[in-house]
């Protein structure tokens, strides 16, 4: 069922309304045979940019929605309780702006972002690599000075639209200088020496080709880099504390999308002459998911809301991931109880939310490592 918002804005209800009307008309009649066929819904990115979820958080003035995270993030929930790829793909995307949005010069932000945020073009977010997943600054994909160009070789890991995106926000070794040797580039996905190794075949969100990204002698101009040499690391750090928030929306969404699922079959399906749901035990669990769901409703909208007033915001994203990952784990692995063998077939949603669930406890930072930034904030104090 529809969740009861408290939106800013007219301007924000009317945008949710229409992102309901987009998830119910759009992705909800297709989401099953689509990620079962393995497919990339590349007209829905489309249809999102035309109109204009892919800058919602961005600036006016370069094409975007000038709309609060709080707002967008409320976006995302509800694409993401409809069709996870939709909403793991926009999120990806919005942090794939962000490095240029927030640490380009003003040229580069004039030249490029207006395509970037207008709808046609979509991103792809590249930092982790084979051997550097948690331990980012690991990386060694290299970018060698070359007068007025980089040439850069190597292999990106991990990367969400990979062979499907039109630029590539990524990370590469400029010095042996550790975490301080990392710089920024921004890649146009027809780079000469760049290519995309097959899709990684995973138990969740199919739809979504995740990616090797190959580059051989890649030629990339000085001037498609964001910030100064060095600042790559502290750039990608920026960038996935919003990225988390996002992570932590569309989980909010794939759990609301198991515990409306469990609902629905609890209030039809009969047992020694009664629906389930008037069972105690089983009423126990449902409430325990509603509250789980809430929670991370709450707890991403809060840090979204210190992001918005300009507030520090690192370790409430973190609690934010980690809470909203965990409770999407927990609620649809329920919500499959809840259906019993039922949610144990690929007639029911349910189990493709419960593989779903699994990676958002992994990607934008494990949530081990979200316990280490928050261990780390309460030491600082």
């Amino acid at each position: 069922m529809p969740v009861e918002r408290l939106l800013p804005t007219s301007e924000a209800t009317d945008l949710l309304q229409l992102t309901r009307e987009i998830a119910r008309d759009e992705l909800a009649p297709r989401v099953a045979e689509d990620e079962a066929a393995e497919k990339f819904p590349r007209d829905v990115f489309r249809l999102l940019g035309e109109s204009g979820f892919l800058g919602l958080p961005y600036p006016e003035e370069y094409g975007g929605g000038d709309q609060p995270y709080e707002v967008y993030l409320q976006v995302l929930e509800e694409l993401s309780s409809a069709w996870m790829t939709v909403g793991v793909g926009l999120s990806v995307h919005t942090m794939s702006c962000y490095p240029l949005a927030h640490f380009g010069t003003e040229q580069q932000r004039q030249q490029w972002l207006p395509d970037m945020l207008g709808g046609q073009l979509l991103g792809a977010y590249s930092l982790s690599e084979p051997h550097a997943g948690s331990d980012a600054a690991a990386l060694r994909t290299r970018a060698e000075r070359s007068g007025d160009e980089y040439v850069v070789n190597g292999t990106k890991a991990w990367t969400t639209h990979g062979g499907v995106a039109d630029f590539y926000t990524t990370m590469v070794r400029t010095s042996d200088d550790g975490g301080r040797g990392i710089s920024c580039l921004l890649l146009d996905s027809n780079t000469p020496g760049l290519s995309a190794a097959p899709p990684e075949r995973k138990m969740g969100l199919t739809g979504s080709p995740t990616t090797q990204l190959l580059l051989e002698n890649a030629r990339v101009p000085v001037d498609r880099r964001i910030g100064e040499e060095g600042e790559g690391l502290k750039i990608a750090l920026s960038a996935l504390d919003s990225g988390r928030l996002g992570i932590a929306a569309c989980a909010t969404g794939l759990a609301q999308a198991a515990l409306d699922a469990a609902v629905e079959y609890a209030n039809q399906r009969k047992q020694f002459g009664r629906n389930i749901i008037d069972f105690q035990g089983l009423q126990f669990m449902l409430a325990d998911m509603a509250a789980a769901v809430q929670t991370a409703r709450a707890t991403y909208l809060d840090a979204a809301r210190r992001r918005d007033a300009g507030k520090p915001y690192g370790q409430q994203a973190s609690i934010a991931k980690l809470v909203a990952t965990d409770a999407a784990m927990k609620v649809t692995t329920d919500a499959v109880q809840v259906l019993g063998g039922a949610g144990y077939t690929r007639d029911f949603p349910v189990e493709r939310y419960m593989r779903e669930a699994k990676v958002l406890q992994i990607f934008e930072g494990t949530n081990q490592i979200q316990r280490m930034i928050i261990g780390r904030h309460l030491t600082r104090r």
